[in-house]
């Protein structure tokens, strides 16, 4: 019988190494950085949703694309639709993201668009939820 072994990230009991970036940028200096896997995981999930496919050069179909969305007529169509949409993107580019529930909710008053997700990380302890309001 076969099993995964858990995966650890030697870098993180490191305290003095930094893994990532956090976001926003808002620190007293350049970047304040974070130190964890899963800190520098949930950063990299809000950089995905917030770029558009296109904005990078050397990996133009990276992004979420929901901005997009905002001005759009919003139907349930359209949310299954991008629900679907970015649920493939994040399994093509994460693919060490399990993806546990994600959850597009409109607020066709003010044209806001509320992504939810929760997720964990395959062969670790590592789970979060995100959730990012697009105006």
């Amino acid at each position: 019988m076969a099993f995964e072994a858990q995966q650890i990230f030697p870098i993180d009991f490191d305290k003095s190494t930094a893994v990532g970036v956090d976001l926003p940028f808002n620190a007293n200096s350049v970047f304040r950085p974070n130190y964890t896997t899963a800190a520098s995981i949930k950063n990299n999930l809000i950089n995905f949703f917030l770029t558009n496919p296109g904005e990078i050069p050397l990996n133009p179909t990276f992004g979420g694309g929901l901005r997009a969305f905002i001005f759009e007529q919003i139907t349930e169509n359209n949310l299954d639709f991008l629900e679907e949409n970015i649920q493939s993107q994040l399994i093509n580019v994460f693919p060490l993201i399990l993806i546990g529930n994600l959850e597009i909710l409109q607020q066709e008053d003010n044209n806001i668009i509320t992504v939810s997700l929760t997720y964990s990380i395959k062969n670790t302890n590592i789970s979060d939820t995100l959730e990012i309001d697009f105006t």
